[in-house]
């Protein structure tokens, strides 16, 4: 897919727009559609075929050009732009993920987005100390030269963003940013917009939904190179963020708390399974030094380039490739091997189940039949 160096024209950003936004496309089936027709534009051409030829029963929404258009319209009056993937603030290290979105929605600064972060979480019903906790890290770590990121919630993700506004801080949405969450926290996020950015990958429009927040997790936890969890219980959405960092090949933090409190009992878990050990900032900052040093290049890849259509596999190549998908998921390698067919016809046919909503993609370029 396109990266930083990859430049796209005005229409080539709308078409990107208009395929995210298709109805049964996500970050990674983008990714395999943009690999295997060399541009959006010519995803969105195939898309109805491969739909139907998934058994899909009616072909996939696309939204018009002209929808586009007015969905970057009204970011703009918002004060806000789309970035992508291949822009120069889209946020480096989220850029590596597999599920990296290829179009955000941005309010706010552009070099906070490129600055280095670090990530605090934590219970919304969180406890004084706890959020006095959270913002003396944030104002830390801040002072330090780290951009602080977290999730808009209540509690010690608000601590967090208050703490570090004046030196920047980002803030990502669950739902659109035309529908900011939760409504007691709209003065911080306007000036947040003003301070430091807010973003989302979700429409403007977009209500934010439970299955939600997990996707706006990956995203926190994606553009850091820590996460560190103040106060959360044994089942809390936080610990659901230091998983996905963990998965993710991030570094993830804990401060202890009392065995007597229940918000204390994911931290001092996480505690248990190796997270690092936080009481100040500076746990944190050295533990990040050696990253810090040694920063990952960046990817940069050439523009991918319009390739022929292919012919779609046949009756029997795409049965058999079918057979062999099931609820428990497979590589791309398993399935080209045993099924005997080309990668390309592999891609093909799971692009075909996958936009006709039959297929779910998962980390690792795994798949499976829903």
């Amino acid at each position: 897919m396109s990266r930083r160096g990859a430049r796209l024209t005005d229409a080539q950003r709308l078409d990107w727009l208009r395929l995210i936004r298709t109805e049964n496309v996500g970050p990674r089936t983008f990714r395999a559609l943009i690999n295997q027709f060399g541009g959006a534009t010519a995803a969105l051409d195939a898309l109805p075929a491969l739909a139907r030829r998934g058994g899909g029963s009616t072909p996939p929404r696309i939204p018009s050009r002209t929808e586009a258009e007015d969905e970057s319209a009204a970011l703009a009056r918002m004060g806000g732009r789309f970035v992508v993937t291949s822009d120069a603030d889209y946020p480096p290290a989220l850029r590596h993920l597999d599920d990296a979105p290829p179009v955000i929605c941005v309010r706010g600064s552009a070099a906070l987005l490129a600055a280095p972060k670090i990530a605090i979480v934590g219970a919304r019903n969180a406890s004084a100390a706890g959020r006095t906790m959270a913002a003396r890290l944030a104002r830390d770590l801040a002072a330090a030269g780290y951009v602080i990121v977290s999730g808009l919630a209540r509690g010690i993700d608000a601590a967090a963003h208050a703490a570090s506004l004046d030196a920047g801080t980002i803030g990502v949405f669950a739902g659109g940013l035309a529908r900011p969450y939760p409504p007691e926290n709209i003065g911080l996020i306007e000036e947040m917009a003003e301070k430091g950015a807010v973003l989302s990958e979700m429409p403007l429009l977009w209500e934010p939904r439970a299955r939600d927040f997990p996707r706006r997790n990956r995203l926190v936890s994606g553009m850091s190179l820590g996460v560190v969890v103040v106060e959360a219980a044994e089942r809390s959405g936080s610990l659901i963020t230091a998983r996905l960092a963990a998965e993710q090949g991030r570094e993830v933090f804990a401060v202890p708390g009392s065995p007597l409190d229940p918000r204390a009992g994911g931290t001092n878990r996480l505690l248990k399974t190796g997270a690092g050990f936080v009481t100040e900032a500076d746990d944190v900052i050295e533990a990040l030094a050696p990253l810090l040093a040694h920063p990952r290049p960046d990817d940069v890849e050439a523009p991918v380039s319009p390739r022929d259509a292919a012919d779609p596999p046949s009756d029997t190549a795409r049965a058999r490739i079918v057979e062999l998908l099931g609820p428990v998921p497979s590589s791309l390698d398993e399935l080209v091997r045993l099924s005997g067919s080309s990668a390309s016809e592999v891609q093909i046919v799971l692009l075909e189940l996958d936009l006709a909503g039959r297929l779910e993609r998962q980390a690792g370029g795994k798949v499976a039949l829903r």
